[in-house]
């Protein structure tokens, strides 16, 4: 994978509230892995947060609450000359080429127009419109406030205890989570929450649904991302490589359900699967990135 240098950072799909944190509202997040969390570096925690259980949220008990960052660091930083050598500014360059795509692929593709979705980059816990969250629950997508959240050490975390190396693990956990915007904007989610309520015994096969189809808009994404653009019209990425896709790859198998009740000493039970197992989410990954169709990504038609 190479990122063009020459590619303007546009921090403004961004938040910063790292350093910030506190209470917030209640909901429902969906994120990469559901789940009561602890600190990250634990990897117990981790485990218990990824493999789900309470969608990754604790419990708040009352409204309110704003933490809103200030970006001017962040743009400082992501205007340098070594920015993409920063993770977060390599990140944020992340979601300017997700959203490029889909600006374009969803009226193109579904006939809906994109509503851009900021990213928020937070250290060990924040405020959202689904309740406050800590690092433990890893990336989630909030549909209350249409918004990503990162604390970025899980990629750390990612490498390190669950194996995923790799740099083209990132920008997948992150065209996931908008994966998750675009049913949100597409009214898949709530659709899905619906049946849910009619068959709660079918509540985990549906959220694997749900996520494996969040995990072909991910390949999506990655068969089309030499094709984004900033707004000056610079490619934002010069090369993605077959070992690029294939590090996407092995981080859907590492973090498929069956792979974490694996590791964490638990015998593998389907009944408990919300995000489908490693085979499942390699599936249908490179079924999106075989394609480059969001529209082949119908999971909910695909059976059982």
């Amino acid at each position: 994978m190479e990122l063009n240098e020459n590619a303007r950072v546009d921090t403004t799909q961004v938040e910063d509230r790292r350093g910030s944190g506190g209470g917030g509202g209640m909901g429902i997040p969906i994120p990469i892995g559901g789940g009561r969390g602890g600190i990250v570096g634990l990897i117990i925690a981790v485990l218990v947060a990824l493999v789900g259980g309470g969608f990754g949220l604790n419990a708040a008990t009352n409204g309110g609450g704003s933490d809103q960052g200030d970006n001017t660091s962040l743009e400082q930083k992501c205007s340098a000359q070594d920015a993409l050598e920063q993770l977060d500014c390599r990140n944020t360059l992340y979601v300017n080429s997700i959203q490029a795509y889909w600006r374009t692929a969803l009226p193109e593709v579904f006939g809906d127009q994109y509503k851009p979705s900021k990213t928020v980059f937070f250290s060990q816990n924040v405020s959202t419109g689904c309740g406050a969250a800590d690092s433990g629950v890893g990336p989630f997508y909030c549909p209350a406030d249409d918004l990503v959240y990162i604390d970025l050490t899980f990629y750390r975390l990612l490498a390190d205890q669950l194996g995923a190396q790799g740099e083209f693990a990132q920008p997948y956990v992150l065209a996931h989570e908008y994966g998750h915007h675009v049913q949100d904007l597409l009214g898949t989610e709530a659709q899905m929450r619906r049946q849910q309520q009619r068959d709660p015994q079918n509540a985990n096969t549906l959220s694997v649904k749900l996520e494996l189809q969040a995990d072909c808009y991910a390949g999506a994404w990655a068969k089309n991302a030499t094709g984004t653009s900033d707004e000056q019209g610079q490619k934002i990425f010069k090369s993605i490589t077959d070992q690029d896709i294939q590090q996407a790859i092995d981080t859907a198998e590492k973090i498929g359900d069956d792979a974490i009740q694996q590791r964490s000493g638990r015998p593998v039970n389907p009944d408990e699967f919300t995000h489908g197992t490693s085979e499942q989410r390699k599936q249908w990954f490179t079924k999106g990135f075989s394609t480059g169709d969001p529209k082949a990504c119908d999971t909910f038609g695909a059976g059982q």
